[in-house]
């Protein structure tokens, strides 16, 4: 049995006529395939085909610009005060799965004002499902990038990152997370198609709160801090940022169960199918 595994992973699959790297394809991946199932929801519910491609729009960039500058104003904000312009260069890495969650939720309203015109805890019982599977996707692409990994340990899965100059096996800290992740993807999958969960309005939405950030929280003690000036935190920034997720998380969960149960129905079909069949002919 291996005392510890020697991690030398190529972040990029293809470096010419265009560069792929494995974090942008798990990134690619998720996505496709969480467009995919929140399709098949939509379908399921009778909401209109029509707001697929918007709602995948208004996550993309929410998730994206959130992501980007959750990490300049949480994590990087004395340097990018200096270097503004830097800000845009997202090419260079620096993304905060905080700011990516708060950048979903501003999406996600405003998906909600302009064009389902329906409460926004609709939307997210039905789309973070998706998320919870890209969220283990993206952190698979960390792996591949040799990234945010955690102290080190003596334990039989450590991990030697030697393309970062490791000479001792740490924690995969990426690993523990997507374990997490997909795990909670499967228990949303369970609880909208087998016990209609969606029938409580925030069920799903708190569930999958509490079983991101809560995982973020306690992974957080064997990770590396991001920043250094967070070696002397009691809780550190990623930690401090996951508690009002789970307290949500919490509260939605209860005020779900104290709410009547909704009846809802299932056409299996889109609002917008027949027309669509009509303007075919």
């Amino acid at each position: 049995m291996l005392s510890f595994i020697t991690w030398d992973a190529n972040p990029t699959i293809i470096s010419w006529p265009v560069t792929i790297r494995w974090y942008g394809l798990m990134f690619a991946i998720g996505f496709w395939i969480g467009f995919n199932i929140v399709a098949r929801i939509f379908r399921h519910e009778g909401a209109p085909e029509r707001w697929l491609g918007t709602l995948l729009l208004y996550v993309g960039v929410g998730t994206v610009v959130g992501a980007r500058l959750g990490h300049v104003f949480f994590y990087a904000w004395d340097y990018y005060s200096q270097h503004p312009v830097e800000i845009l260069y997202t090419w260079e890495g620096g993304l905060a799965s905080h700011g990516g969650a708060i950048g979903v939720i501003l999406a996600v309203i405003l998906f909600s004002i302009f064009v389902s015109k329906r409460s926004p805890m609709w939307t997210f019982d039905r789309l973070v499902i998706a998320i919870a599977l890209v969220g283990g996707l993206i952190r698979f692409g960390n792996l591949m990038n040799s990234e945010i990994y955690g102290h080190y340990t003596d334990m039989p899965w450590g991990f030697i990152f030697v393309r970062n100059g490791e000479t001792l096996p740490a924690h995969p800290t990426q690993i523990y997370e997507a374990l997490c992740y997909f795990a909670l993807f499967g228990l949303l999958m369970w609880m909208y198609w087998r016990k209609n969960a969606q029938e409580r309005p925030g069920l799903i939405f708190g569930t999958f709160l509490v079983g991101i950030f809560m995982p973020r929280f306690l992974i957080e003690y064997v990770k590396n801090v991001q920043e250094p000036w967070e070696a002397d935190m009691v809780l550190n920034m990623g930690q401090l940022l996951s508690i009002p997720f789970v307290l949500l998380g919490i509260f939605l969960i209860v005020r779900a169960y104290m709410r009547p149960r909704l009846a809802l129905t299932f056409p299996e079909r889109y609002a917008d199918e027949d027309e669509n069949k009509s303007n075919k002919k």
